[in-house]
């Protein structure tokens, strides 16, 4: 079977971030698999590098304006664009990315909405208080119960949204790419520059934000015989310059030279608390790593208390400073977890998720039909 898909998502690369890399991966995956998707997504800042790929498959582009407080972000804007890319492309299904603003729906096409992105959480953490964070549900329910079907990253994704009304709901992890991210790209020459005295060194990855609370990692950083590695960038980056001087900042990185970091690492550290799933966390895992993160959202799924890392307290830094003390002063410790965790990832591939994916457009595509079968029988019936 062939299928059209409109991929609608609310941010693509060049862009940095979960839901620009989920949404490439599921378009390569596609293509591979003989389909035909088109991406719709914000317009990138003028000259911004990169915008047109190479990628796999056509992207259309649609008016965007930046983010308040976060001007690097580009946020789409829904109208006559959105909808004549949707009717050229003639699609069978539309995927939504992430749905909030761009991909509101406003079509009668079969669609899967993918959440990724907590809206809510954010509308609390950037000052909206409780009044944002009900308004963003309300969006968000309306969003998702106009789909047919909704994935959500992890089970406790999964369970916020059905918590908050929204129906339908599945659960469709990410997937890592093992052959990338992968133990045999440990380099010694590197871990030289990053630690010259032989330090353990202590790894974060990801974006500079107020929601990843990169500022919990003070105690982590002030650990004896310890180096904290930070690799990414966004606006936190200069207050947190300030706030951990003795921290290495390496900004952001890709491909092959961030794999080579990840492998390099002895453990990884994750601080927010508001991750639908995680994906530097399987990341980490599949690089051999064990993982100390908190005990919400996406890392319940990917860490195993005790076996690929530590599960700690939300907001707490002492927990999470004890837990990363605890792996710095035990090699053996963090070896064993290192080789659990990459075998907990290592089915987890992108081919294997991608596949469950299209499992999910087959079963929404099926019950459309159905459904339609069940209509035109109904009105025969009144003729």
């Amino acid at each position: 079977m062939n299928v059209r898909i409109a991929i609608v998502a609310e941010s693509f690369p060049p862009d940095v971030n979960g839901v620009a890399h989920c949404t490439l991966r599921v378009a390569e995956h596609l293509v591979a698999r003989g389909h035909q998707p088109l991406v719709i997504a914000p317009a990138p800042a003028a000259g911004t590098r990169g915008t047109d790929g190479p990628f796999p498959c056509p992207v259309v582009r649609v008016r965007s304006l930046p983010m308040p407080g976060y001007r690097s972000f580009r946020i789409g804007l829904p109208g006559r664009g959105l909808r004549s890319a949707l009717a050229g492309h003639h699609a069978d299904l539309v995927h939504l990315a992430s749905p909030f603003v761009l991909g509101a729906p406003a079509h009668a096409l079969p669609t899967v909405a993918v959440y990724q992105t907590d809206m809510p959480g954010y509308a609390k953490v950037y000052g909206a208080g409780r009044l944002g964070e009900a308004a963003a549900w309300r969006r968000l329910r309306r969003i998702h119960n106009a789909a047919d079907r909704t994935l959500a990253p992890s089970r406790a994704s999964a369970l916020s949204l059905c918590e908050h009304g929204v129906h339908r709901v599945r659960v469709w992890g990410r997937g890592v790419d093992t052959e990338l991210f992968d133990p045999a790209r440990r380099s010694e020459r590197l871990r030289r520059e990053l630690a010259p005295g032989g330090e353990v060194l202590v790894g974060y990855v990801g974006r500079l934000a107020a929601e990843k609370r990169v500022d919990l990692l003070g105690q982590v950083a002030a650990l004896p015989g310890t180096r904290l590695v930070i690799v990414g960038g966004g606006p936190a980056e200069a207050a947190l310059r300030r706030a951990l001087p003795g921290a290495v900042f390496l900004g952001p990185r890709y491909g092959t030279e961030l794999a080579g970091i990840y492998a390099s690492l002895d453990l990884f550290v994750h601080s927010g608390a508001r991750e639908t799933f995680g994906q530097t966390l399987q990341e980490a895992a599949a690089s051999g790593l064990p993982v100390v993160a908190p005990a919400a959202g996406g890392p319940l799924d990917i860490v195993s208390e005790g076996t690929t890392g530590f599960l700690v307290p939300p907001g707490a830094p002492g927990p999470l400073a004890a837990a990363v003390s605890r792996l710095v002063r035990d090699p053996a410790m963090r070896a064993a977890m290192g080789r659990a965790a990459r075998q907990k990832v290592a089915g987890r591939t992108w081919p294997v998720l991608g596949d469950e994916l299209i499992g999910h457009y087959a079963e929404v595509l099926d019950a459309s039909g159905t459904a339609e079968r069940r209509r035109d029988d109904d009105l025969r019936g009144t003729w």
